[in-house]
This record gives C-alpha cells, sequence and structure tokens, in this order.
C-alpha cells in the first residue's frame, strides 16, 4: 500500500511540473510529434521508408518494428486499458489548453508510448542506426504524453514496459519457435 501512495505522490508531483515547465516551442514541438505518432503513422511511415530504401536490413527492421507495434497495441489498449480503467490526470493539473484534446480512454497504461518504444526496440536489433534515429521521436512521445496531461508519468511507465517486451518478443519468437520445431521433431 505505502508502494503504491508513493507512486500517486510522484505520479502528481510529476505530472504538475512537466505541465508547467515545458516553454511553449518545445510543447509545440513534442505535440506535433505526438500528432504524427497518432494512429501509428510515424511508425508505419518510418517503416515504409525502411522497406523502400533500407534493403533486405529495412525489411526486416521494417518487418520487426511493425509487428511489434501491432502486438504492443493490442496489450495496451486492447487489454491492460480495457481492464484498468484509470482516470486521465485531473484537468485542474494541467495549465494549458492541451488537456482539452486528450482520449478518454483508459489512462493506463500509453499506449502510444508502448507503441513507440515497440516500434524502436525491434528495429533497433535488426538495423542500429535506425533503431537509434527512432530512439528521438520515441521519446518525445513519451515527454508529450506527460507534458500534454494524456498520461502520468507511471502510465508512460508502462507503456515502455509493454513496449521493450514486445520487442524482446518480436525478436526472440522466431528464435524460440525454430528451437521448439527442432526439439519437436
Amino acid at each position: 500500500m505505502r508502494l503504491l501512495d508513493q507512486v500517486r505522490d510522484t505520479d502528481r508531483t510529476l505530472t504538475k511540473k512537466a505541465a508547467s515547465r515545458v516553454p511553449a516551442g518545445p510543447a509545440k514541438v513534442l505535440s506535433a510529434v505526438e500528432e504524427a505518432a497518432e494512429s501509428t503513422k510515424l511508425w508505419c511511415a518510418a517503416a515504409g521508408v525502411m522497406a523502400w530504401r533500407g534493403g533486405p536490413r529495412g525489411r526486416r527492421a521494417a518487418a520487426a518494428g511493425t509487428t511489434a507495434v501491432v502486438v504492443a497495441q493490442l496489450v495496451s489498449n486492447g487489454v491492460c486499458k480495457q481492464v484498468t480503467g484509470r482516470r486521465r490526470p485531473p484537468k485542474e493539473w494541467i495549465p494549458h489548453d492541451e488537456v482539452e484534446d486528450r482520449p478518454d480512454s483508459s489512462s493506463f497504461p500509453s499506449g502510444h508510448t508502448a507503441a513507440a518504444v515497440a516500434f524502436t526496440g525491434a528495429v533497433a536489433p535488426a538495423w542500429p542506426v535506425a533503431g537509434a534515429l527512432c530512439a528521438v521521436p520515441a521519446a518525445a512521445v513519451a515527454v508529450e504524453r506527460v507534458q500534454s496531461g494524456a498520461h502520468y508519468p507511471s502510465d508512460v511507465v508502462a507503456g515502455a514496459a509493454i513496449g521493450l517486451a514486445t520487442a524482446w518478443l518480436v525478436h526472440r519468437a522466431p528464435h524460440l519457435l525454430r528451437r521448439r520445431l527442432l526439439n519437436g521433431l
């Protein structure tokens, strides 16, 4: 119980600070990145460019990233949000009008962050440079979700954990399946 109280206190403190301390210029950039990531548009576009211009490595990275996004979205939005029902941060904590443009769905976990981290984490083993480039907008999405008042920091951390687990699973699944099939024969 004490741990949950500490998480709630930390969430409240960090949410209020993030919402009030990001200057207008960077806040607009964060909003633009988040808007591009809405409905996974940014990650689909990145996968398209990788597949088109990256040769076999780009196609592998695009396939891994796209698969990871789909799985992360299913886990975060299709399962976790349906069972948690956590309310978004109170509007009075957010001193700007971005708070009016947030979904009504459960706050926990951040599906945007789950998708961003899953894509980046799945792309990185296949194409490290592309993964490093994707890490920049992925981090921006995570920060923006708290700054805009759409999520608590713990929602973003949970979304990132789902994304990392999904990326690991996508990376390891072929090896695990191959081993399973070979041992089963």
